[in-house]
């Protein structure tokens, strides 16, 4: 799965963007220097969101939306088409 499919699929999941989930954990008080376990539970107890797919958003709150191009257009199963994530939604592609 893409790091972008991680996305795409917590959205399909909680019914909101990438971008309003993050503007939700920062009005929560949640930085790049909180735990991410503290960010994983939260997404877990309010939006049902495994660990493997919380750890994609908080990777994108620590680092980003810039991700290495180690894998874009590999072609592989872990293949994203850019470096840039898309954090504004599945409707605005």
């Amino acid at each position: 799965m893409s790091y972008q499919a991680y996305l795409d699929a917590i959205e399909k999941k909680t019914g909101r963007t990438p971008a309003e989930l993050l503007g939700e954990a920062a009005d929560r008080g949640f930085t790049p220097a909180s735990k991410a376990g503290d960010f994983v539970s939260w997404l877990e107890d309010d939006y049902d969101v495994g660990r493997g797919h919380a750890m994609a958003l908080w990777g994108v709150l620590k680092n980003g939306a810039t991700i290495s191009d180690k894998h874009v257009g590999s072609g592989g199963t872990h293949s994203d088409p850019s470096t840039e994530l898309r954090l504004d939604g599945i409707a605005r592609r």
